[in-house]
């Protein structure tokens, strides 16, 4: 027997039993998961599906009214990514009372952020609209939209903060089971508001608005259930208060993890913000179609992002457990499945493409424009892919300085790409195709990252 080869061949059966063992992981979280994720996108789908129809107009203000309700909503999305990696440590470490705790605290501060992005986002409303460069037709529907819709920022900055403690605490599957309740109410009331109603695109916002808050409402009951539950001596109502109540330290070292993804989230953000307000100077048609191919991007996104959220929930429960290898090993493996749904994700949106217009619109010029910049978007999936779950290992290994740092690189790279379609008499392909060497630059650097090994920090915090 060769001596050399026998510890190979030893380890292969183990290297294998422990790929199974991280795809039965990685598929237990992340399932769930996507479904849970394809709901925030579902409900922008669902809205431009219904407005869509109601005019080009209209569907040109959802457009522009949409990229700022979300990046109102968006660049606090350190609610759940910063919690779910630290609660998913001390989970790793054993400590699930300060889980929850500290889950607590995720909540409070995203009520007290949601009050204070209402008072700014409600009387600047249409100058920020303006600054979009929506056209007169345009503008009006979306300064009802972005003002109605606005109202139901507190619950959304809930739902993040509440979503990020269960991820943490290994349960994907109540933000599922949430997530469909909410788009199926989201849906009918759209449709019931909007048409049955006749509130046009008011009863679009209204039933966001309303669809919002019922899943904030069922998150906050799973929460109060779960801290009941560690309450020490029972449920007693003293007890369970002094775990719910509002911690202004506990506050402030939740704001301060949270500055560094801050910075990330303002990077990406302002991507595609710019990369919004470009299609909006285009034209009506271009924003149009934009929007469409903007909520099929994000649908594939989020999708991806499925297994970046098991990401954040297995690194940070190995890392919690002082498991480096497990780490590694689970980076490894999600990088593989990264790529390969992104292969068929591309391939679906490819092939789909004569279906997807209709869905939205009847306009045919919207229609034509939505081909080609598709058509760009499934050749980027694969890419997609692997950025998402790289993102995703960071996180939830607390490394969000990097994550900070390769954002503004990445948005200093695609700024003056973007600004140059128009200057240069370019369309909405040519902008698509900023938009994927934006997710190359992403790449690159978070692949530097993940190569260097310097995100792996051991311990229940980092």
């Amino acid at each position: 027997m060769n001596p050399v080869a026998a510890p190979s061949q030893q380890q292969d059966p183990a290297r294998r039993s422990a790929g199974r063992r991280h795809d039965r992981e990685i598929l237990a979280l992340a399932l769930p998961a996507f479904g849970a994720l394809v709901a925030e996108p579902l409900f922008v789908m669902a809205d431009s599906a219904v407005v869509g129809h109601l005019g080009t107009a209209q569907l040109a203000g959802l457009g522009v009214a949409a990229a700022l309700l979300t990046t109102a909503v968006n660049v606090f999305v350190f609610l759940a990514y910063a919690t779910t990696a630290a609660v998913a440590r001390r989970v790793g470490a054993g400590d699930l009372p300060a889980a929850i705790r500290q889950g607590v605290d995720g909540i409070w501060l995203a009520l007290l952020l949601g009050a204070a992005v209402i008072a700014a986002v409600l009387p600047a409303a249409p100058a920020l609209v303006d600054a979009f460069g929506a056209s007169p037709t345009a503008a009006p529907y979306a300064t009802t939209y972005l003002r109605i819709s606005a109202l139901g920022i507190p619950a959304m900055l809930m739902v993040l903060a509440a979503t990020g403690v269960l991820r943490g605490l290994q349960d994907t599957r109540t933000p599922l089971y949430v997530a469909v309740g909410g788009f199926a109410a989201n849906a009918g009331l759209n449709a019931g508001l909007v048409y049955g109603a006749g509130l046009g695109i008011a009863g679009s916002a209204w039933g966001t608005v309303i669809a919002q808050n019922g899943m904030a409402a069922v998150y906050l009951w799973v929460v109060v259930r779960g801290a009941r539950r560690q309450v020490t001596g029972g449920s007693g109502g003293r007890a369970l208060w002094a775990v719910l109540r509002p911690d202004a330290a506990g506050i402030r070292a939740c704001a301060r993890a949270g500055v560094p993804l801050l910075v990330r989230t303002l990077s990406l953000r302002a991507v595609l913000l710019i990369a919004t307000a470009v299609a909006a100077r285009l034209g009506d048609t271009e924003i149009a179609a934009h929007q469409i191919t903007l909520t099929v991007w994000s649908l594939l996104a989020f999708a991806l992002d499925a297994i970046a959220i098991a990401g954040q929930a297995i690194i940070g429960r190995y890392l919690g457990a002082e498991d480096a290898e497990g780490a590694r090993a689970a980076c490894r493996r999600m990088i593989e499945w990264g790529v390969a749904c992104g292969v068929v994700l591309g391939l679906l949106v490819a092939l789909a493409r004569p279906l997807i217009g209709p869905l939205f619109t009847s306009d045919p010029d919207v229609r034509h424009a939505l081909m080609s910049a598709l058509l760009v978007v499934a050749l980027a999936q694969p890419v997609c892919g692997v950025v998402f779950v790289l993102d995703g290992v960071l996180m939830g290994a607390g490394d969000g300085p990097y994550l900070a740092w390769s954002m503004l690189v990445t948005l200093a790279v695609f700024a003056p790409a973007a600004l140059a379609v128009p200057a240069l008499g370019l369309g909405l392909t040519a902008l698509w195709w900023a938009m994927t060497l934006m997710m190359l630059t992403r790449l690159a650097a978070l692949w530097l990252r993940s190569r260097s090994g310097r995100w792996i920090v051991t311990g229940a915090a980092r």
